[in-house]
């Protein structure tokens, strides 16, 4: 990967697509920016839009509407196109109409010599990201998804919040796919150093448990009540996706709730899911594997179970 220019290109420039541009220019997190889409004159009006702020940014970026070509020396591709959840719409249900709208990318990616990191946004974004590996035939490492990674954000807000304690000193992790069986494994959860379920334990407050469960079920049904409310989620995500590239172009060595290949790590292999990752420069450096009990292992194989039924059938 080069250091003197990072660079990244947005395929689909929806919603999704533009909070995470606008997130990377105020963050200046890269150098070039591409904006790809099959309505051409929407990402030249996006680009036109973002270039328009630049006097105000904190950053030197150069943003463009481009072509697949623009891909050949890019660090990262990052997919948001696809139809969007309709309300009431599971994840899962967008699979089909997804799936084909892929074709159509990532061969003409993978054609103009792109060999950075593919970073997968659609949903549901952990068959969405499987099926980018397959078309792509690349490693799997340099592929990933979003995964878990704003679900775990929603987590650790949630929890800040009834704990009195600010999120980023919550360690809590959501797993599985990001979607309806995605679960909270609370035995690795903490407050600072200490196990939340010691606290559980320690307070012996009225309905502690209870409100546990309730946040994890919170978490599980945000994007639901987002869209309910306002037709689509984006913002989060968008934020989402600008932490992963950070983590990438800066080669942190960060750990974060990626969508990312099991190949025997918790008992699971063939598939894509939200595990906590060691992120660098070359997409996922490796999985750390957490010391889950026998019952959020069996969560995570039933999470695994149900992706790799949805997968089945689509090549």
């Amino acid at each position: 990967m080069r250091v003197d220019k990072r660079k990244v290109v947005i395929v689909g420039t929806g919603m999704v697509g533009m909070s995470y541009a606008y997130c990377l220019l105020n963050q200046s997190v890269c150098d070039e920016l591409v904006l790809i889409d099959v309505n051409k004159v929407r990402a030249e009006g996006e680009a036109m839009d973002l270039n328009h702020g630049l006097a105000f940014a904190n950053s030197n970026m150069t943003i463009y509407a481009g072509e697949y070509g623009d891909c050949t020396d890019a660090d990262i591709v990052v997919i948001c196109a696809g139809v969007a959840q309709k309300p009431g719409e599971t994840r899962l249900d967008l699979l089909k109409r997804n799936a084909e709208v892929f074709r159509s990318i990532i061969d003409p990616v993978t054609s103009s010599g792109f060999n950075g990191i593919f970073l997968v946004a659609t949903n549901p974004v952990d068959i969405m990201t499987r099926i980018t590996c397959v078309l792509s035939g690349f490693n799997p490492r340099r592929v990933m998804g979003s995964g878990t990674a704003l679900d775990t954000a929603r987590l650790r807000y949630l929890l800040g919040g009834y704990l009195k304690a600010d999120p980023r000193n919550v360690h809590a992790y959501v797993m599985g796919e990001h979607g309806d069986s995605e679960f909270v494994p609370w035995s690795q959860a903490l407050l600072a150093t200490k196990p939340i379920m010691d606290l559980c334990t320690e307070r012996g407050e009225e309905g502690f448990c209870d409100r546990l469960e309730e946040i994890e079920r919170e978490v599980r049904t945000a994007a639901y009540k987002i869209i309910e409310a306002k037709k689509a989620t984006y913002y989060g995500i968008g934020m989402a996706l600008t932490r992963i590239t950070k983590a990438i172009l800066g080669d942190e060595h960060s750990v974060l709730t990626v969508s990312a290949m099991l190949r025997g790590e918790y008992g699971q292999r063939d598939v894509f899911v939200g595990v906590p990752c060691i992120i660098n420069q070359n997409g996922v450096q490796s999985i750390l594997p957490l010391s889950l009990t026998d019952a959020e292992l069996e969560k995570l194989a039933k999470s695994c179970d149900t992706l790799r039924e949805s997968f089945e059938g689509i090549f």
